[in-house]
C-alpha cells in the first residue's frame, strides 16, 4: 500500500491518501473503512444528455466524487475491487448533493479516506497496510489427479489464483496410454498458472500438497520443463519448493498445510503462522486445562475483569460492526488487554483460522489462572 498525505492524529479526524497494490492492501482498506467515514476517489457515472429532439443521449462520465460511507457494500477478493456505497457530499454538475453512488476502489487508484476520529485500531491497521513487506510469502498448491488449486497466503487474506480442472480416465486396462498423456497435460496447465502467479521475488515458499504421489510427479515435471525450457525462476528458486502431504487437492486442505510443522517453520514469522499458532495454543489449552480457557464475548469480558486474559483471540469481523458503540466496545477490549500486559491476535476472517475462531463466536482468550466458575455463567 502506497500511503501519502498523513495528517493523523489519534482520537482526533484525520485523512490519509492510499494507493492499494495487491490483494493484502484492499483487505486493509476494507477493514479501515466504516459507516460514517468520507471517500473522495476518480469514478464513472452514466450521464444522460437531454438533445433538443425527443431523445436523449447516455454517455459514461469519468468524475471525483466524495461520499459518506453508509455501506461497505461487496469485497471481491478474486476480482480485487472493493464496493462502497454511500452518499454524494460534493457539488458536482453530473450528481447532486445526497444523490447515492457507489465508488468501486480498483488497485493502483488512488483514494482519500477521511475519519472523524482515528481510534488505535485504524492506526495499527494503516501502519500494517503501509508494511512493504505486506505481500502474500507463501504460495500453497493444492493437488489430486485432475484438480489443482493455486493459493497465495498472504499476511491478511488467502487469495484462490487458479483453479485447474481435467479429466483424468482410469489409470488401468486398454486406457493406460490415455490417462499418461490426459496427466501430462494437467501438469503443463498447472505448470503455466503456477508461472503466471508465482513471483518468487516476494515469494518465499511455494508448497505443493497433494494427496499419494500425486505432488512428487508434479515437482518431477516441474523440474524436467524447467530445464529444458530454461525457465529461470524455478531452477534459480527450487529450493524454495517443498513438498508436503494433504488428504485431498481441495481448498480446505490448506488447513492441513498450515498446520504441518516443517510449513510452519518456514513461515513462522508471518501474521497467518502466528496465528495458527496461537488457535492451536488455545485448542491444547481447551483439551488439557479447560479451566484456562474461554470463548464468547460475556466469558471473555468476565475473565478480562479478573485480569485473566493472557492471550485473546478475537477476528476482524467483529471490527466491522454497523453499530459504532459496538466497535468501540472491542476496540477497548483490545488497548485494556494489551495495557494489562496481555497478547492480542486479531484473526483475519479470510484465513482458515480465522474462519475457525469464527465458528466459536469470533472471541477467544488463554488465561493466566484458572476461572471454573465461568462455567456458571450463561454465554
Amino acid at each position: 500500500m502506497k500511503v501519502s498525505k498523513h495528517r493523523i492524529v489519534a482520537g482526533q479526524a484525520g485523512s490519509v491518501e492510499m494507493k492499494p497494490v495487491d490483494s493484502d492492501d484492499l483487505w486493509y482498506v476494507y477493514n479501515l473503512i466504516s459507516p460514517g467515514d468520507t471517500v473522495r476517489a476518480t469514478t464513472v457515472r452514466k450521464v444522460i444528455r437531454e438533445s433538443t429532439g425527443r431523445d436523449s443521449t447516455a454517455e459514461r462520465v469519468k468524475l471525483k466524487l466524495e461520499i459518506k460511507v453508509e455501506e461497505v457494500a461487496d469485497y471481491d477478493k478474486v476480482g480485487s475491487v472493493l464496493r462502497i456505497r454511500g452518499k454524494n457530499i460534493t457539488p458536482n454538475e453530473h450528481v447532486r448533493l445526497g444523490a447515492y453512488h457507489t465508488l468501486e476502489l480498483e488497485l493502483e487508484r488512488p483514494f482519500v479516506l477521511t475519519k472523524d476520529v482515528w481510534d488505535s485500531l485504524a492506526l495499527e491497521e494503516l501502519k500494517q497496510a503501509s508494511d512493504p513487506g505486506g505481500s502474500a510469502d507463501l504460495v500453497v498448491v493444492l493437488m489430486q489427479e485432475g484438480l489443482a488449486y493455486i493459493l497465495k497466503v498472504g499476511k491478511s487474506v488467502t487469495v484462490t489464483c487458479a483453479r485447474i480442472e481435467t479429466s483424468i480416465p482410469r489409470k488401468h486396462g486398454p486406457s493406460v496410454k490415455g490417462y499418461e498423456s490426459a496427466l501430462s497435460r494437467f501438469f503443463e496447465r498447472v505448470l503455466k498458472a503456477f508461472l503466471q502467479h508465482v513471483d518468487f521475488s516476494v515469494v518465499g515458499c511455494a508448497v505443493i500438497a497433494s494427496p499419494g504421489f500425486t505432488k512428487d510427479q508434479f515437482h518431477k515435471h516441474l523440474l524436467l520443463e524447467a530445464e529444458r525450457k530454461q525457465l529461470r525462476p524455478i531452477i534459480e528458486n527450487k529450493s524454495k519448493i517443498i513438498l508436503v502431504h494433504s488428504s485431498s487437492g481441495y481448498k480446505h486442505s490448506l488447513r492441513e498445510v498450515l498446520d504441518d510443522e516443517k510449513i510452519m517453520s518456514l513461515i513462522k514469522d508471518t501474521k497467518a503462522a502466528q496465528e495458527v499458532r496461537a488457535l492451536q495454543d488455545f485448542f491444547s489449552m481447551m483439551s488439557n486445562v479447560p479451566e484456562r480457557a474461554c470463548y464468547g464475548p460475556k466469558h471473555v469480558e468476565v475473565a478480562h475483569e479478573k485480569i485473566a486474559v493472557q492471550t485473546l483471540l478475537i477476528t476482524d469481523e467483529l471490527f466491522r460492526n454497523a453499530d459504532v458503540l459496538e466497535r468501540q466496545k472491542y476496540v477497548d477490549l483490545v488497548n485494556s488487554v494489551k495495557d494489562s500486559g496481555g497478547i492480542v491476535h486479531i484473526f483475519s476472517s479470510l484465513h482458515v483460522s480465522g474462519e475457525q475462531l469464527a465458528q466459536i463466536t469470533g472471541i477467544a482468550a488463554i488465561l493466566r489462572f484458572p476461572l471454573p466458575e465461568l462455567d456458571d455463567i450463561e454465554m
